[in-house]
């Protein structure tokens, strides 16, 4: 004979049955005409950590379904990064090139970093032109356009004229609204709290 609680438990589990059930049709209803598929551009954006990290994970991704992916990093480079090594390991995969010379208050010379930053967009534009190519990610684009170091214009002509199947991934604060316009998927990183705050250091296996 079940007692009280057994029998609140077994109707409990029963409706929480049927929820899901009715869940999972109304699912099913909303996937059944989500046929197509596309190359993305997705940016990600916002004063929050992981914008790059979340981008490195879709290249991991990538690499696990057997596709080839272009790194380009335009402010990053100026110190060795996890990422590398790891990528590294891959070189019929992936092509990972930190093009980027540091932050622009490192190096305190805006001309060079314009031409290390035209450099960089050249590579992505290579990239995206190249078939062998499934995705291409422009790591800190958006540094490089909040600064004025690319015309936005040409930019944009780049990241919108690839092929139909090619994904590109743009990361960076201050996405400017052109481009977020422009793209299919755009993501916001909102801080809520960050260690750095606290007087923490960037550290390996985290920042880089």
């Amino acid at each position: 004979m079940e007692t009280d609680s057994e029998g609140k438990t077994a109707v409990g589990d029963a409706r929480h049955a049927e929820k899901m059930r009715k869940k999972q049709a109304a699912q099913a209803k909303i996937m059944a005409n989500k046929t197509r598929e596309q190359g993305l551009l997705i940016v990600h954006t916002g004063k929050g950590k992981g914008k790059t990290s979340a981008a490195l994970g879709m290249v991991i991704r990538a690499i696990g379904h057997g596709m080839k992916v272009g790194v380009v990093q335009f402010v990053k480079g100026a110190m060795t990064t996890g990422e590398k090594t790891v990528f590294d390991a891959f070189p019929g995969n992936v092509e990972f090139k930190p093009m980027g010379e540091g932050f622009t208050w490192d190096t305190q010379d805006r001309a060079r970093d314009i031409a290390a930053a035209r450099a960089a967009l050249d590579e992505v534009r290579r990239m995206i032109a190249d078939p062998a190519y499934h995705m291409v990610l422009a790591d800190e684009l958006n540094i490089a356009l909040r600064y004025g170091y690319l015309p936005l214009d040409e930019v944009l002509a780049v990241l919108t004229g690839r092929d139909e199947m090619k994904h590109v991934i743009v990361t960076g604060r201050n996405a400017p609204e052109a481009l977020i316009e422009a793209a299919d998927l755009v993501t916001e990183m909102t801080m809520v709290k960050h260690p750095f705050r606290s007087g923490v250091k960037a550290q390996k296996g985290i920042e880089f």
